[in-house]
């Protein structure tokens, strides 16, 4: 049975899609809207898409040699699986400092939830950018001695735009929706030359997504903002 379904597979068209392709990318799905909501609970869904997808994008390791290996994708669930523990730490963290103010009746502006949204200083937006560009420097040549799919450059790109969307997100930084953006424009073309056809769509799905909860976390920045008392 458990065989079974980890092969079972759907038809669209001359297409065979793996249900675990569809279910990761539901989890993701799940845990990116969690994310826009800020609940904790954002985590532990995305990794258990995340260990889903690993086994997608190894699928010569799984007993699939039907698609090409993408190391960059599936490096990416193993980087997100491990960041997500470093957020899921971080806005409990948060969460339970804001239950404790609300125990002694000063309830903060936006209640208990995993993060406070801010903008990310100069700085940091310089890290950004830099690591973004840098890292797809440094990752691509590794990625192509690995094997992975071309063009290794556009994989590295989405794996250090993961990476660093996921920190982002982690220390409550808006701009992070940003970067996803960045990665989805990437992500959405060569997904599909590589045969990932559910994720890719999802892909574009997310583009709108993150859209959507770049201004989200904005509104609420500027609502907690507008809800400070001022000095004096």
């Amino acid at each position: 049975m458990i065989e079974w379904l980890f092969d079972a597979t759907f038809t669209i068209g001359d297409e065979q899609i793996l249900w675990r392709e569809v279910i990761g990318n539901a989890f993701g799905l799940a845990s990116a809207l969690g994310g826009m909501r800020r609940k904790v609970w954002a985590w532990p869904v995305g990794i258990v898409g995340n260990v889903l997808l690993l086994t997608v994008f190894l699928g010569s390791v799984f007993g699939d040699a039907s698609r090409a290996d993408m190391l960059g994708q599936a490096g990416r669930q193993v980087m997100f699986i491990a960041v997500s523990v470093y957020g899921w730490m971080r806005w409990r963290e948060t969460r339970r400092q804001d239950l404790e103010v609300r125990a002694d009746g000063k309830v903060p502006s936006s209640g208990a939830e995993g993060v406070h949204p801010h903008w990310a200083t100069w700085p940091q937006r310089a890290f950004l950018a830099g690591a973004l560009v840098g890292g797809t420097a440094a990752l691509t040549p590794l990625f192509r001695a690995l094997g992975s799919y071309e063009p290794v450059w556009a994989d590295a790109w989405i794996f250090m735009g993961s990476l660093l969307a996921t920190y982002g997100m982690a220390r409550g930084w808006v701009e992070f929706w940003l970067v996803w953006v960045a990665v989805d424009l990437v992500g959405v073309p060569l997904l599909w030359s590589a045969g990932y056809f559910a994720t890719s769509l999802m892909y574009v799905f997310y583009g709108a997504f993150t859209l959507v909860g770049f201004f989200v976390w904005w509104r609420v920045h500027r609502r907690e903002q507008s809800a400070v008392p001022e000095p004096g």
